[in-house]
């Protein structure tokens, strides 16, 4: 028996075949036709949201070779174009803004500590005064808990404490900066603190050197044929901590670090070619103090230590016109904070818990760690920071745990290695 939408076959009522496929390519219609909205939002839309991510997409893929295909392939060429416009207006827009005077004819300020943290400290011993003056950041009601339980790390006084739980594998200390930052490690002889930072998309270590006089870009042992690891570097120059310093020519990805890009001065070293106008140069003088200023500039007499790279952070205390230089990746950068501590900051990038960081976000940390001066060094690959003889961020390739080989790092070294 038949009826005009169906079929019996014995007593099981059977659907019509073409209606199921009418459905089938209904719903492969819509969501084909959902999809297709969805590109056109992605691709071509103004809404500020939709952009900014658009943006962030492109500039991400197109900053490495072998990823720029994530772009190229899907979204057309103008709009890609639009997208790394914004990049080079950047680039355009730090020409010409350099460092002035340091602060203060080049003496160093003490910290200021704020009154509430000065009536906390009255009721402590004179050298644990003069330990959280110096490390003006920490939080005195954690960091007193920590040591009470751990009466051991004040046994012989305050100003050698020495505590390091910095490594991969370990998870950093019960105590914590005043801005909410996680401790890894002190070193109050050498006058180091390290703590860990992070954001939504990414996690990374701020190194705090507090003696600007023990820094110094140190070269490979080999520069201009091959690269060395920071650690490596850092270990012939008996460094404490080390972190990438200037870029290298890696056509195809198989550079080994030797050749070198841009300009470096290492210990008054000269060595490379000044990159082109739009790179900047970060110079440390002989009054321990940093400048900026444009890479193809003479060098600045009295330099003693220099690196080139892109962009400028922060010049004169003022945070730079970047917040269009989106891209998420692996960073690397370096400062110094008003009170002339040596800030170096490294992020992890390219891995599911941390993508990485536009370069705005490791200049707004060092701001708010009282930034005076600070560049962005080369990232991706490349970015490492080392310390006390491990690496303390992961390289973004897992096959290279102490991170790739670098023409130069930059060294903060003992202060017992300095006094020889």
């Amino acid at each position: 028996m038949s009826k005009l939408y169906g079929n019996y076959k014995g007593s099981k009522y059977v659907k019509p075949k073409r209606k199921k496929k009418r459905r089938v390519w209904l719903g492969l219609a819509i969501t084909a036709a959902v999809l297709i909205v969805l590109y056109l939002v992605a691709v071509f839309s103004n809404i500020p949201f939709v952009k900014k991510w658009r943006t962030i997409y492109i500039q991400t893929a197109m900053s490495t070779m072998r990823h720029q295909w994530l772009a190229t392939y899907f979204i057309p060429s103008f709009v890609i174009d639009d997208a790394m416009a914004s990049r080079v207006q950047v680039i355009d827009d730090i020409i010409g803004v350099n460092s002035t005077d340091p602060p203060k004819e080049a003496e160093q300020i003490t910290p200021t500590v704020p009154s509430a943290k000065e009536v906390e400290i009255k009721r402590l011993s004179e050298d644990a005064q003069s330990f959280y003056k110096r490390f003006w950041e920490l939080d005195v009601e954690s960091t007193e808990a920590y040591f009470q339980k751990h009466p051991e790390l004040t046994a012989n006084g305050y100003n050698n404490i020495q505590i390091d739980k910095s490594g991969l594998d370990d998870e950093g200390l019960d105590l914590y900066t005043t801005f909410g930052e996680q401790v890894l490690a002190i070193d109050a002889a050498n006058e180091i603190l390290l703590v860990r930072v992070k954001g939504d998309t990414f996690r990374g270590v701020l190194a705090i050197a507090k003696d600007p006089a023990l820094l110094h870009l140190y070269p490979a042992k080999n520069i201009g044929s091959s690269g060395e690891t920071a650690g490596k570097i850092a270990e012939r120059y008996d460094g404490l901590i080390a972190m990438t310093g200037n870029g290298f020519i890696d056509d195809g990805g198989v550079g080994n670090g030797g050749d070198i890009a841009g300009y470096c001065v290492c210990d008054g070293k000269a060595y490379g070619k000044h990159y082109r106008s739009g790179y900047k140069r970060i110079e440390l003088h002989e009054n321990n103090w940093f400048y900026v200023t444009d890479a193809p500039d003479p060098v600045t007499e009295g330099t003693t230590d220099a690196c080139e790279f892109t962009p400028s952070l922060i010049v004169n205390g003022v945070l730079q016109p970047i917040g269009e230089y989106y891209e998420l990746n692996p960073r690397a950068c370096i400062g110094q904070s008003r009170y002339g501590e040596i800030l170096m900051i490294a992020i992890e990038g390219r891995f599911i818990d941390s993508l990485g960081c536009s370069v705005s976000e490791c200049a707004s940390i060092l701001q708010q760690h009282e930034g005076l001066t600070a560049m962005n060094l080369d990232g991706g690959t490349s970015a490492i920071l080392w310390y006390n003889g491990k690496p303390v961020i992961r390289c973004s390739n897992k096959d290279l745990p102490e991170g790739r080989n670098l023409p130069n790092a930059w060294v903060y070294v003992r202060k017992d290695a300095a006094d020889q």
